[in-house]
């Protein structure tokens, strides 16, 4: 099942959806701390995760799939955002630092070749950052959320997956333990759910949190000719 850009929007809206977005972006900025002067891009529908790289970061920027949608990002500020086909990225090879994937990896008609692709864009030195529902984790299993659509991975799939497409994988993490449900009792005791889970049952963390390093050994094919874009131009419509 596809994603719609209008269905993660209303999520992310939603209070369980907040919750989500503040626990899962704590993950990812406490992993990526150093971004200053560096082309940080996400993919997928990663633009709640990125405002905190804005303003250190040196370009920023969302790709989001055709088949998923898009909005414009940010809202008051010049546009950032750009449709793209996932695995036709219209950037140049070797061109961006850090590369974050969210609400993509786990719909992708084309999981490898988007893999290949990412491989194309980063830097000999660039980091991917890979997030995809936990298939032992709650969320995986109720369809309430944009986390239990698609294919849910464990992290031995994550890992063959991102060895096969030439990324050595450096940290693995996990986050939403608590139950997506959005009782205002539960969401008022978030924060302690992700600490009793880390601590007591991390393998049933909602999603699994990969951060992987691009391998120069040998190259992975010819890509696919894209047209690189100076500046992001959005080719969507506008958040509501």
């Amino acid at each position: 099942m596809q994603l719609d850009v209008s269905d993660l929007n209303e999520f992310y809206a939603t209070a369980l959806g907040q919750t989500a977005r503040r626990l899962l972006a704590h993950r990812i900025r406490a992993r990526w701390r150093g971004v200053s002067g560096t082309t940080l891009i996400g993919l997928g529908y990663a633009s709640p995760y990125l405002g905190a790289f804005r303003g250190e970061a040196r370009r920023v920027g969302a790709l989001m799939p055709e088949t998923q949608g898009a909005l414009i990002w940010p809202k008051n500020a010049p546009t950032q955002s750009v449709l793209v086909e996932e695995d036709r990225l219209p950037l140049a090879d070797g061109s961006v630092d850090r590369l974050l994937v969210v609400h993509c990896i786990e719909v992708a008609e084309r999981g490898r070749s988007l893999l290949r692709e990412i491989w194309r864009v980063l830097t000999p030195e660039g980091r991917l950052m890979l997030v995809a529902p936990n298939r032992r984790g709650v969320w995986a299993r109720l369809d309430n959320t944009p986390f239990g659509q698609g294919r849910p991975y464990s992290r031995r799939q994550l890992e063959a997956l991102l060895v096969e497409a030439m990324f050595t994988p450096l940290d693995w993490g996990g986050a939403l333990y608590l139950p997506p449900f959005g009782r205002k009792m539960l969401l008022r005791s978030a924060t302690a759910w992700e600490r009793l889970g880390a601590a007591l049952s991390p393998a049933f963390a909602g999603v699994i949190i990969a951060e992987a390093r691009k391998e120069l050994v040998a190259p992975i094919g010819k890509p696919a000719k894209a047209r690189a874009l100076r500046g992001l131009v959005l080719a969507g419509r506008r958040a509501g």
